[in-house]
């Protein structure tokens, strides 16, 4: 007989703390993990389907803590999963393909609780598999089991809704490349749809390095692929991005925008802030940052500039709408 999954709590108080959660020695809080082959939030691929995907399947300890701080853009689902159940893989199954469909509106990070059952602990859970929203740093009980379909696009609508009334409405570029999902199923073991083919050897290095945090190992295969092929866009894209993540890694990020706010004429100090601002999904904001520090600074310093919002096109993709405006702006501040 198959283990129930257990009982959710009627309601979960208060803003989570993660202080409980040991991160290993010498290791510095990362951000989520961000694949190059993935576009930027909601942008649909040639095939019409998301261009990447917005399931994180390994969480770490470090992953959630910068995700609950993501919460504040875009709710977060957490399935503390339990792999010993089968429960675990049907809720995996269900809610994948429902977050991904949602273009970047939401997350689904999935954390190994029973490899790491402090995670429970923060959640006020004794066992897995369950699925709770992180909104705004606040936990809200969302499933413990397999629904249908539609109770789910129920359940993920009243979570936007919410989410919207609470300030919460932003979308966050893709965590990992795009997934494959059988038609009009979920994808789960025994469908008939062919496994997704397997990335470049090079793509693969760098995605296991970014997947282990090593963004400058990930840069490097990036760059290995280019030099190989210079016309490799989903390296040049995979090199960007890596390269946010590993400028951003071990930021602290008050001390950040305290520097951006009272150095306003100090290039490092905006690129610093649109770097922090990108990565959590202001993406708007981190282009008008450097658009006006560009039209208000002649010289090298604008050159710099320049050069590193280009490089935050190339992150959030250059077919999303808020890429196109601020070229145009651009334009119209250097001429």
């Amino acid at each position: 007989m198959s283990q129930q999954p257990p009982a959710m709590p009627t309601h979960l108080r208060g803003a989570l703390d993660l202080s409980a959660l040991k991160r290993p020695a010498g290791q510095p809080g990362q951000p989520p993990v961000q694949q190059a082959h993935a576009g930027p939030a909601g942008q649909p691929s040639a095939q019409g389907a998301p261009a990447g995907s917005w399931v994180l399947e390994h969480a770490s300890q470090g992953d959630l803590q910068q995700l609950v701080q993501l919460s504040s853009r875009v709710p977060v689902l957490v399935h503390l999963a339990a792999p010993s159940n089968p429960a675990s893989q049907q809720i995996d199954d269900l809610v994948a393909p429902a977050v991904d469909a949602r273009g970047g509106q939401l997350i689904l990070a999935r954390v190994d609780a029973e490899a790491d059952p402090q995670v429970l602990q923060v959640f006020g859970l004794a066992a897995g598999p369950a699925v709770v929203a992180v909104l705004a740093g606040q936990p809200i009980p969302v499933l413990n089991q397999a629904v249908p379909a539609d109770q789910l696009e129920q359940l993920l609508d009243e979570l936007l809704a919410a989410a919207a009334q609470n300030g919460v409405s932003g979308t966050v570029p893709p965590l990992a490349p795009a997934r494959e999902y059988g038609q009009g199923t979920s994808g789960s073991a025994g469908d008939d749809t062919p496994a997704a083919p397997p990335l470049p050897p090079l793509h693969q290095e760098a995605q296991d390095a970014l997947e282990a945090g090593q963004y400058e190992d990930a840069e490097d295969a990036y760059r290995r692929a280019l030099a190989e092929n210079p016309a490799d866009a989903e390296a040049k894209v995979g090199l960007s991005r890596a390269g946010l993540f590993a400028r951003t890694a071990a930021m602290d990020s008050n001390a950040v925008r305290e520097r951006g706010a009272t150095e306003p004429d100090e290039v490092q100090a905006q690129i610093d802030v649109a770097d922090l601002d990108v990565l959590g999904g202001h993406v708007e904001d981190a282009f008008h940052r450097l658009v006006r520090f560009i039209a208000g600074h002649p010289g090298q310093e604008r050159n710099t500039a320049r050069e590193h919002l280009v490089d935050l096109y190339t992150v959030v993709g250059d077919q999303d709408p808020r890429t196109a405006a601020s070229r145009k702006a651009l334009a119209m501040a250097l001429f």
